[in-house]
C-alpha cells in the first residue's frame, strides 16, 4: 500500500486473509484431510482451513481466468477461420527455496483438476532444466546452483514455446532431489494439458541485457497466462530452510543413494551450522539478488506469516 499522502498508486489490490476467504463464494471443497496430508510439504502446517481460506478462492479465480482464455481462443479461431490446436493455460509459481511454492503448486494442481472444464492439469518444475552437475562443475557453478545462470534457459524457453505452439507431445527433463542431479535419459511427457503449472525459483526473471544492437531474448513470462509469487520474510524463510534441513537429515539423507548422505551423521549443532552456511552463501544471496526482485512482476502474491500460513493476498489490478 502507498504511504499516507503518497500520490503513487499501488499496482495491487491488498486483501487480508478474511476478505480473501469470502471470495471463495460457493466453490466446493473437493479435497479430504488425507488428500491434504499427501500434498503437504516437509515442515509445513498446511491443513483444510488453509485450503478453504486461501486455495479455494484462488482456484475459483484461476478457473475464471482459464474460462476467459478459452472463450478468447475460440473467438480468435472463429475470426481467423482456422482450426489450430488449443494450447494450455500456463500458470507460473515463483518464490524462494523453502517458502512452500512446491506445496502451492501441488494443491492448485489437485484443485484445478477437479473443475469440470479443465480436468487435465500438469505440473512441471524448473529443476529439470538445471544443467547437469557435470556441466555445473565444469563451469564452476555448483555453489550457484539455483541461480539463473545454472539453468538451461534456452531449453526451458523451447519447452514453453512448443507448448504454446500446440505440439501434441512435449518433453521435460526430470530432476532427482535424492541424487541432486538431472536424471540422464529420463523425461516427462506432456500431452496437450488444459493447464500447465510451472514452478521454480526464477520463472519470473527477465532476460539478460541486450548485447550490442541485439534485442533482448524472449522472456519466460511471455508464455505465462497467470503468475503467482509465494512470499515471506527472509528471517522466516531462513528458519524454515534450517528446520527442513534438520528433518531431511533424519530421513532422506540416510538413504545410501542420497547425494547428501555425508551429512546424515552430523550432530544437531553441526547440521544447524552447515544449513546456516548454505543459506548465507547460496540461498540467501539468490533470494536477495534474483528471486525477490521479481515479486512485483507476479499477477498475485501470497504473503505468509511466521507460521507458514498465508495472511495476505495481493492481486495485480487489471
Amino acid at each position: 500500500m502507498s504511504a499516507p499522502g503518497s500520490t503513487v498508486a499501488s499496482m495491487f489490490i491488498d486483501l487480508e486473509r478474511e476478505a480473501w476467504r469470502a471470495l471463495r463464494a460457493s466453490t466446493p471443497l473437493t479435497l479430504s484431510e488425507e488428500d491434504v496430508a499427501g500434498l503437504r510439504g516437509l515442515g509445513e502446517q498446511l491443513d483444510l482451513d488453509e485450503v478453504v481460506d486461501v486455495y479455494l478462492p484462488l482456484s475459483r479465480l484461476l478457473n475464471l481466468q482459464v474460462a476467459a482464455a478459452q472463450r478468447l481462443w475460440t473467438e480468435q479461431q472463429a475470426f481467423l477461420g482456422g482450426s489450430a490446436s488449443k494450447v494450455p493455460f500456463i500458470i507460473a509459481i515463483a518464490g524462494s527455496v523453502a517458502v512452500g511454492k512446491s506445496t502451492t503448486a501441488r494443491i492448485l494442481q489437485a484443485l484445478l483438476a477437479r473443475w469440470p472444464d479443465h480436468p487435465r492439469v500438469e505440473l512441471v518444475t524448473t529443476d529439470g532444466f538445471l544443467f547437469p552437475n557435470r556441466v555445473l562443475t565444469e563451469r564452476g557453478l555448483m555453489k550457484r546452483k539455483g541461480f539463473p545462470e545454472s539453468y538451461d534457459r534456452r531449453a526451458l524457453v523451447r519447452f514453453l514455446a512448443e507448448l504454446k505452439a500446440g505440439r501434441k507431445e512435449v518433453t521435460a527433463p526430470v530432476y532427482s532431489h535424492l541424487v541432486y542431479d538431472v536424471v540422464p535419459g529420463e523425461a516427462k511427457v506432456i500431452r496437450q494439458p488444459d493447464i500447465l503449472i510451472l514452478e521454480g525459483l526464477n520463472v519470473l526473471q527477465q532476460s539478460g541485457p541486450a548485447e550490442g544492437n541485439r534485442m533482448p531474448g524472449t522472456f519466460l513470462s511471455d508464455f505465462f497466462d497467470f503468475s503467482i509469487y509465494v512470499d515471506a520474510s527472509e528471517q522466516d524463510i531462513r528458519r524454515w530452510y534450517v528446520n527442513r534441513f534438520l528433518q531431511l537429515q533424519q530421513t532422506a539423507f540416510r538413504d545410501e543413494r542420497s547425494y547428501f548422505r555425508r551429512y546424515a551423521e552430523l550432530t544437531h549443532d553441526q547440521a544447524v551450522a552447515f544449513a546456516e552456511s548454505v543459506w548465507g552463501e547460496i540461498n540467501g544471496p539468490n533470494l536477495a539478488q534474483n528471486i525477490a526482485p521479481t515479486r512485483s512482476r507476479a499477477r498475485l502474491i501470497l504473503t505468509k506469516g511466521p507460521d507458514h500460513k498465508v495472511k495476505r493476498v495481493r492481486l495485480r489490478k487489471l
